[in-house]
């Protein structure tokens, strides 16, 4: 009888399922790894041996250039950073640069993308409008966005002056309290666009049905925006957040070129990005920079691995 019902369960099967013998499997497992081969090559090239090749310098005294020979010196790079107090004020104006630019840019994006998503006379020109600024290079926009932040004859303390009546006119780039705003100014404009693209991909893949209920039951708008819109976008909303974290940690370009000097004024712009610069190739240390290195991908990844756990302990909850 066993051998009966096993030739029958064989019968059933599909044909296709009868075909895939083991040397067919093993076929298939080659030809995706031929597949993947390039991809996996670049990753291990481009990211992982140069991580590895960070973590081995982090523990030695390479320097720039220096006839002195290379020795190991265990823990002493973290420790000289860890008090090192331009890598404290690095860090902190790293976090409030992201603090700030991350829920503001994610709101203005969503926002226009409501906006753009409706039904609404121009709305392709508006979309173009949006985006435009994406597709500006940071280190242009900055140059741009330098002049335009200028104290005296800069277009924006221009408007400034004619609605305060010359009452409130901020030095944006040479002020150590307004510098750091001028710069999340320059973020927000160049970046707003391309999380706006993203939302209005996923407010394309909720069911219109959903409002018309909604509106059917006397849902107003905001009711409507809270109860359909936001439970629609939250997977687009963690990946829109996670992106905008990542890419505000990378912070670089604005503090290199708007202020008078790198990270100016008195370091209130100054940030991980341009510290690991200065560090390795300014005082050409090598081995110090590769531990600022390590540390600064060490908190990126903990910020993304936490978002990623709070979205998935949203969804268990939902």
């Amino acid at each position: 009888m066993p051998a009966v019902s096993h030739a029958a369960s064989a019968m059933a099967a599909p044909p296709a399922a009868r075909r895939r013998t083991p040397s067919l499997r093993t076929r298939e497992r080659l030809t995706a790894l031929l597949f993947s081969a390039p991809a996996a090559a670049l990753l291990v090239l481009f990211l992982i041996a140069p991580f590895v090749s960070a973590v081995v310098l982090s523990f030695t005294n390479q320097r720039l250039s220096s006839p002195l020979p290379v020795a190991f010196v265990g823990l002493e790079n973290y420790q000289r950073l860890f008090d090192d107090p331009l890598f404290w004020r690095s860090f902190g104006n790293n976090v409030l640069f992201s603090a700030i630019v991350v829920p503001l840019q994610t709101a203005a994006a969503l926002g226009l993308a409501v906006l753009v998503n409706r039904a609404l006379p121009g709305r392709t020109f508006f979309r173009t409008v949006y985006f435009l600024p994406t597709v500006t290079v940071m280190a242009v926009a900055a140059v741009i966005w330098k002049l335009l932040l200028l104290p005296e004859g800069g277009l924006v303390n221009g408007a400034l002056g004619i609605v305060t009546f010359d009452q409130f006119q901020p030095g944006w780039l040479s002020s150590s309290g307004w510098a750091m705003p001028g710069i999340v100014l320059t973020s927000l404009w160049q970046g707003v666009g391309f999380q706006m693209v993203i939302f209005l991909a996923g407010l394309q893949t909720i069911p219109a049905q959903l409002y018309e209920a909604a509106r059917v039951d006397g849902a107003t708008a905001w009711q409507q925006f809270r109860h359909v819109t936001l439970p629609g976008l939250r997977n687009t909303l963690i990946f829109v957040i996670n992106v905008t974290s990542i890419f505000a940690f990378r912070l670089f370009d604005q503090v290199y070129l708007m202020p008078q000097f790198p990270g100016g004024p008195t370091d209130a712009t100054r940030t991980m990005m341009l510290e690991l610069l200065q560090t390795g190739y300014t005082r050409r240390m090598i081995g110090q920079a590769s531990a600022l290195a390590v540390v600064f991908f060490l908190f990126v990844l903990a910020v993304s691995l936490i978002q990623r756990r709070l979205g998935r302990e949203e969804r268990a909850i939902r």
